[in-house]
């Protein structure tokens, strides 16, 4: 029996789906997940609610990208059609010590299917240069802005939706993001919908004519016992 208050392990996906709007899968960049995990996902969730898949890191962690293709065929292949309409953005996560190779990784980037929308975060200063920029709007997949210490900082627009990962959360603060920060993220996503780069965040290209697009903001890392806290808040910001 749970004690009170404290929700069982099997209910915890139930309980945070009616929490938030979305939810970034982790486990997936680690291991290879089940067609019935993903079923199990989706049938617990309201039929609103949207998932954010990592792709498996044998995908990314990799000398030559251009040879990614069947380990990109085989985490696609795991079951994420299973999660059906609820399937959001696939975040394709790089290594820090990854640099910026504008060939290899146009390869990498043409191997990425549609109609999935990708999500690429990269880790390293290299990147951070309008070719990178041009390269991912000419896939059409969007440059993961990344709130974190180290990593390099783009907020450009590059696809149809917007997909940040806000890693400085402290635990010293309730809502993770002090109230002004999250007011500053709650302008910064209205920006990113009315598809324009915010003006307080840095960018690495040319601005291209802002057209509407989803946004996708997840608390990531820092003090994770926060974020859940600060997810709510920014929704709440979000509210008209």
């Amino acid at each position: 029996m749970a004690r009170r208050g404290v929700l069982p392990k099997t209910r915890e996906l139930e309980y945070a789906s009616r929490a938030v709007t979305t939810i970034e899968i982790n486990g997936t960049y680690y291991s290879t997940q089940k067609p019935t995990s993903f079923r199990k996902w989706a049938a617990e969730t309201p039929d609103d609610f949207v998932f954010a898949v990592k792709a498996h890191r044998l995908t990314t962690n990799r000398k030559i990208l251009a040879e990614a293709k069947p380990s990109i065929d085989m985490f696609l292949g795991s079951g994420l059609s299973e999660l059906g309409k609820k399937l959001g953005p696939i975040l394709w996560q790089f290594a820090p010590t990854k640099k910026f190779e504008p060939e290899d990784f146009e390869a990498f980037l043409a191997l990425l299917p549609k109609p999935y929308r990708h999500a690429i975060e990269v880790r390293h200063e290299s990147f951070k240069t309008p070719a990178f920029v041009a390269l991912a709007r000419k896939y059409r997949a969007a440059i993961v802005y990344a709130h974190h210490e180290t990593y390099p900082e783009m907020a450009d627009v590059t696809a149809d939706f917007v997909y940040a990962r806000l890693q400085q959360s402290a635990a010293k603060t309730a809502t993770g993001y002090s109230p002004a920060a999250i007011k500053t993220w709650a302008e910064a996503a209205r920006s990113w919908a009315e598809g324009k780069a915010p003006k307080t965040l840095p960018v690495a290209g040319k601005a291209e004519k802002p057209a509407g697009t989803d946004v996708f903001v997840y608390f990531i890392a820092g003090a994770k016992e926060r974020n859940p806290a600060a997810a709510q808040a920014l929704l709440k910001a979000l509210k008209p």
